[in-house]
């Protein structure tokens, strides 16, 4: 009897040894390269866009850019799902679970019916949303940013225009391949997925400088936009699809694809919502100020909340990098890991937070003085306010990819919630203060702070006490 219990014991280890997803301290390293050179183009970027561009094309790219991440909604909470099930498959998973984790039967080899299968659904599921994507931009987007343009744009129409076609087609495109970020993540190669994102934005980078100086307006932008994205798609295939994974998946039928997306969809619908809810908190604010504030103003607010999201981006990178190994330790009830994972990364959270604050808050515009931008940073008073809100919204948001981990979404309904009061204390503020600015900066934050901010961190420290 102890024999076959040890022999148990002996399997189980091995096949959690086979199947551990090692991300060290290279994966983390190509992680904030990545993030530093994509905060790179931006520092050399800024200057030129900021000199260049007036500050009314400057808030009408604020506008293009909050439609589209309306647009990504439409990925419903599917991309997160896919990514962490690839990771389940590689782990061992032998089958998967419309919640929780299938323990049973765990393989020493990779399930490749299974793998081939849920390839094909994320496929299936992205062709059509593509789809859907390009008929919302080309119809409902257009007919925004031409309300925006007739009411408050005073320069070059045309311009513009060309500008919002190209937009939509490579935004399409770039939802209709999201896929392989999944893929590469969910298996992770978070290095070689890094290593393809530092290519392609330095040719971003590269584009946008030469057809900016060549006079080329917001269409400069786009162009680099959609040859970085070809880029990284194509070398991203070549990085995943490796001549041993093609020979395994040509020999194996992905007959039963819909079954994986009878599996996902709950968590998916769920991620879904709280995407929406997200939007709701986090981008109304600009839908709502391109009514509400001149685009002078708007291009003041978008300016710092992409700085600030800069450091949101810094600080969230160790998180990020270990996404894949989470669930990864998930498969293997490893809550030791699962503890050190979530305090070391709230300890650079909160770092990375306090020193980048500081240094936006007291160097942010004079160092747009010295470059002669046509925009500036808001006041001090209000970049630091955005700062705190946008911690604690992080925060919570890292306490909740860790309780996703497990493949359950306690927070969905929460989230539209707080998604929906967003929008109506908005207009509250709107109609009570002076300042239209200050009303879209706290109505998010005040809701946030009422509920989600303090509760996913609290059940996640329950949960690891445990």
């Amino acid at each position: 009897m102890k024999s076959v219990i040890l022999q148990k014991i002996l399997n189980y280890n091995t096949v959690k040894n086979r199947n551990t997803i090692k991300i060290g301290k290279q994966d983390l390293l190509w992680n904030y390269l990545s993030t530093f050179l994509q905060i790179g183009a931006g520092i050399i970027l800024f200057p030129l866009i900021l000199r260049l561009l007036s500050s009314e094309t400057v808030g009408v790219w604020s506008v293009f850019m909050t439609i589209f991440s309306l647009v990504l909604l439409l990925d419903f909470g599917f991309s997160p799902s896919f990514t962490r099930n690839i990771t389940y498959i590689f782990s061992g998973v032998n089958a998967l679970k419309k919640t929780g984790i299938s323990y049973e039967e765990l393989n020493l080899d990779i399930n490749y019916q299974l793998l081939a299968n849920t390839i094909k659904a994320m496929k299936w599921l992205y062709a059509r949303m593509a789809v859907i994507a390009f008929l919302i931009l080309a119809t409902i987007g257009s007919y925004y940013v031409l309300v925006v343009l007739q009411s408050r744009f005073t320069g070059d129409f045309s311009k513009i225009i060309i500008a919002w076609v190209l937009f939509c087609v490579v935004n399409t495109y770039n939802i209709y391949t999201l896929y392989f970020d999944a893929l590469l993540l969910g298996r992770g190669l978070v290095k070689r997925n890094k290593q393809i994102i530092v290519i392609s934005q330095l040719f971003y980078l590269a584009v946008s400088v030469v057809l900016l100086l060549q006079g080329w307006d917001l269409i400069s932008i786009v162009v680099a936009q959609a040859v970085s994205v070809i880029i990284k798609r194509t070398l991203s295939y070549r990085a995943f699809f490796t001549d041993e994974l093609k020979s395994e998946l040509k020999e194996t039928q992905s007959e039963n694809y819909k079954e994986v997306i009878e599996m996902i969809l709950p968590n998916s619908v769920k991620l879904g919502i709280t995407s929406l809810g997200g939007f709701l908190v986090l981008q109304t604010s600009v839908i709502v100020g391109s009514l509400y504030v001149s685009l002078e103003q708007l291009a003041s607010y978008g300016i710092t909340v992409q700085a600030i999201n800069v450091i949101a981006s810094l600080a969230s990178v160790y998180f990020a990098t270990y996404v894949p190994k989470l669930s990864n330790l998930r498969v293997a009830k490893d809550t030791e890991g699962i503890k050190k994972l979530y305090f070391k990364s709230t300890k650079v959270l909160i770092l990375t937070f306090v020193c980048f604050g500081l240094a936006l808050i007291f160097l942010g515009n004079p160092v747009l003085e010295l470059l002669k931008s046509q925009t500036f940073l808001l006041s001090n008073s209000m970049v630091l306010v955005i700062l705190i809100f946008t911690f604690l919204e992080k925060n919570h948001g890292m306490a909740g990819g860790f309780l996703l981990s497990k493949n359950e979404v306690p927070f969905y309904k929460a989230a539209i919630i707080s998604g929906v009061a967003t929008v109506l204390l908005m207009f509250v503020l709107i109609y009570l203060l002076d300042s239209n600015l200050w009303a879209i900066i706290l109505a998010p934050g005040l809701v946030q702070l009422a509920y989600q901010n303090w509760k996913w961190p609290l059940v996640l420290m329950k949960e690891l006490k445990e």
